[in-house]
């Protein structure tokens, strides 16, 4: 015979899944072009499909990929470089790239797109580079 789980523990259980839910997520948004994320595996997984046409990416900015984990960035025109979208503070996926810098909402750290540097914490690390290849006006996690 089983019995019915107490109120309170399946209250906790929620509460503990929705709080993870809430810590991982993020939105896709660039914060400069409005554009959301793509649907694809992740940044984990091996690439070789294509993330984002060259023309997305604009001039000193990016575009956030929230599903692959990975933020695209075009510090000069027709430089392309890629960094984890992982907070190196507390892992929260960062939200916009604005004014030279990736940023992340939950507290506020602030990575250079030119090179994933912190530019203002609370962060101490950069943001690790992520390989990409530009194929003509393609660009591909590699």
């Amino acid at each position: 015979m089983t019995h019915p789980a107490p109120r309170r523990t399946v209250l906790l259980a929620t509460g503990a899944a929705a709080l993870a839910a809430g810590c991982g997520g993020g939105s896709g948004g660039d914060g400069s072009s409005g554009g959301s994320s793509e649907g694809a595996p992740s940044a984990g997984t091996s690439g070789g499909r294509e993330l984002a046409r060259t023309s997305e990416i604009p001039v000193g900015g990016g575009k956030i990929f929230a599903d692959r984990k990975v933020v695209v960035t075009q510090p000069d025109r027709g430089e392309f470089k890629a960094f984890s979208a992982v907070c190196t503070h507390q892992g929260c996926t960062v939200a916009t790239v604005a004014d030279g810098t990736i940023n992340c909402p939950c507290h506020g750290s602030e990575f250079r797109i030119t090179d994933g540097s912190v530019a203002g914490g609370p962060a101490t690390r950069p943001l690790p580079a992520e390989r990409i290849t530009v194929q003509g006006d393609s660009i591909e996690l590699a």
